[in-house]
């Protein structure tokens, strides 16, 4: 099964959502004079593509349902306002079909996405550090487990360090995914230094002459000050070994949080360089919309989407597939 498949039946929450809420748009009576019906399309009118699905004008009633339709889809209100306004250039005044409308959307998502689709860069700098952040809960461990599984399989040498060391359940699903992909995921005590760790396995990640150390690392919120301090404190430790690192810092998102997801990244932007972002669960949630909003206000590259468990079901992010299964556009 492809992955946009996947992608597409998985987000059922979100592509349903929108899909029946632009069906309902279009079905909706219009308070304006009803215009004559229009005469059933003929052959000609079949092959220069219309088609006897219903249609309304789009006016102002309409635009604002769907600017609503948009924001209850998590796309935040700044984003809506926008795609609807472009949405209604060159199209104000007429007569749309659902099919349409949802193509219109989908190209306008993916106008907006297409800039930030980026994979992980990989560099020629061995070992190349990633430092991977975000709350607990929002799937990091299982993403650091994903991607160097995936990496693996590409034939590159990994390191993971099991950086949040007050999280016995994150160290061992590391191990676990350590054990899987054939990886070596360097461990402390629990409760131990965390940029003694990542200190170790940078010198074990040289020595070893690997492609990537990916560190795991704490995400509790709930005192800024201190997770501030450790991250500042990882990030001093390793430069004593490479002057450079780290050369990626991921935020992984956890899609269910809905926009709650904005205000992690502007968080972890002023705690942590941050270069990039995952995001996880968007089989989970009627949200998606979010990460329209996310790519809009930041600009930050989107390396990857998950939507399972599974290794596969981790991918680089495709922004047509993404926009399309958004929307719930057939295949």
């Amino acid at each position: 099964m492809s992955f946009f498949k996947k992608l597409k039946d998985r987000m059922f929450r979100s592509s349903d959502k929108i899909g029946e809420g632009l069906e309902a748009l279009v079905a909706e009576p219009t308070t304006a004079p009803t215009p004559e019906p229009e005469a059933k399309p003929g052959l000609i009118g079949r092959l220069l593509g219309r088609s006897d699905e219903p249609r309304r004008i789009l006016d102002d009633a309409m635009l604002e349902s769907l600017e609503e339709l948009l924001i209850t889809a998590d796309m935040g209100v700044e984003t809506a306002t926008r795609v609807t306004a472009n949405i209604a250039e060159g199209r104000f005044g007429k007569r749309v079909s659902t099919s349409e409308l949802r193509a219109a959307l989908a190209a306008e998502i993916t106008r907006i996405m297409t800039p930030v689709a980026r994979p992980l860069p990989l560099y020629p700098q061995k070992p190349q550090v990633v430092l991977v952040v975000g709350v607990n809960g929002s799937g990091k461990t299982t993403t650091i487990g994903k991607l160097a599984s995936q990496f693996k399989a590409a034939g590159k040498s990994v390191v993971i360090a099991a950086g949040d060391t007050f999280r016995a359940a994150a160290v061992e699903q590391l191990q676990v995914w350590g054990s899987r992909a054939g990886v070596p995921v360097l461990t402390a005590p629990e409760g131990s230094d965390p940029a003694s760790l990542a200190f170790d396995a940078l010198t074990k990640a040289q020595a070893d002459g690997a492609d990537l150390l990916m560190i795991d690392t704490a995400g509790r919120l709930q005192n800024r000050q201190d997770l501030m301090e450790e991250l500042s404190k990882i990030v001093r430790v390793i430069r004593k070994k490479d002057p450079t690192a780290p050369h990626n810092t991921i935020l992984v998102l956890d899609a269910t949080t809905g926009q709650n997801a904005i205000n992690q990244v502007e968080i972890f932007r002023k705690i942590a360089d941050v270069s990039g972002l995952v995001m996880t669960k968007l089989d989970g949630t009627a949200k998606g919309g979010v990460l329209v909003a996310l790519a809009d206000k930041f600009g930050l590259p989107i390396h990857a989407i998950g939507i399972g468990e599974q290794i596969d079901d981790l991918a680089p992010f495709d922004p047509e597939d993404f926009a399309r299964a958004l929307v719930g556009q057939p295949d």
